[in-house]
């Protein structure tokens, strides 16, 4: 494995942090005062940035500004919690001088709501790469191809580490080895979209 200069680049929710399930009532509750009509809305945006939510789903600026409010003081007051062998994974990646880079669709005010909580999170990544550095959202690959560069390793010695459908397609579409995460869907809906599937980092370990 240590042979050729490998990457890793992980998406955040689903993959790191025990948050859909959160993200899930969050957007429940939001269809229900601003109704898109859209059929599991709360599965069909998993993946997606803010400014792709919101301009897709919600017609004036209005209502995209009072749902983005809401957001951003749900994710204010919200406990981020790490999946048990989520870090320890990125630490035994450091430790082993294997370059990580978070790649998340998340946007800023989010992360230093994160980072307030976990002060020494930042220090596990070499690169960090947020909803709002890159032009278009996943299932474009234009994300793990920033992070790929930023860490200095060929996309094609990256490793993805995604739970949604759009984000293993974008991990396909960028030429990496997919990781499935089982946590957000069963095993038997992304199983098809990635190269190999987990159900937690407990006891894994990159075999290249």
């Amino acid at each position: 494995m240590m042979e050729k200069k490998i990457g890793a680049l992980f998406d955040l929710d689903g993959v790191l942090l025990d948050s859909e399930g959160i993200y899930t009532q969050f957007w429940d509750a939001v269809e229900e005062v601003y109704p898109t009509h859209i059929p599991n809305f709360s599965s069909v945006i998993k993946g997606s940035n803010l400014f792709e939510i919101l301009h897709d789903n919600y017609p004036d600026d209005e209502t995209r500004q009072k749902v983005s409010d809401m957001l951003h003081a749900f994710q204010r007051d919200m406990a981020f919690v790490f999946f048990d062998g989520a870090m320890e994974f990125v630490e035994r990646l450091n430790a082993a001088g294997i370059p990580a880079c978070l790649v998340t669709s998340s946007d800023q005010r989010k992360m230093e709501a994160l980072y307030r909580q976990h002060p020494d999170f930042k220090s596990h990544f070499q690169s960090i790469v947020t909803g709002d550095m890159v032009r278009h959202a996943k299932p474009d690959p234009e994300c793990f191809l920033l992070g790929a560069s930023l860490i200095g390793v060929d996309i094609h010695h990256c490793v993805v580490f995604e739970d949604s459908i759009k984000g293993l397609e974008a991990g396909r579409l960028s030429g990496a080895h997919v990781v499935g995460l089982a946590t957000t869907l069963s095993r038997s809906v992304i199983q098809d979209k990635a190269d190999e599937v987990i159900d937690s980092f407990i006891g894994y370990n990159l075999n290249l």
